[in-house]
């Protein structure tokens, strides 16, 4: 799987500190959202075209990354 990590940024300055793409008004949490909500990678492209198809696969990775958890104390603590 190729690394699309350094596509998510995140910037005290935009969406006050939120994971976004690229430094644009994007947060990675939107797309997940419009993801999970049905919509198809081509479609969040037509309805924003400043985000690129390796950038809602970042998103996805960065997902899969906060989910590595190897036990419950790695959530509580």
């Amino acid at each position: 799987m190729e690394n699309y990590l350094s596509r998510i940024t995140i910037n005290p300055d935009i969406c006050h500190g939120k994971p976004t793409v690229r430094n644009m008004r994007y947060p990675v949490e939107m797309i997940l959202d419009l993801l999970s909500s049905g919509m198809s990678t081509e479609e969040i492209i037509a309805d924003y075209p400043a985000i690129e198809k390796e950038d809602i696969q970042a998103c996805l990775q960065f997902a899969s990354r906060l989910t590595r958890v190897k036990s419950i104390r790695d959530v509580v603590a």
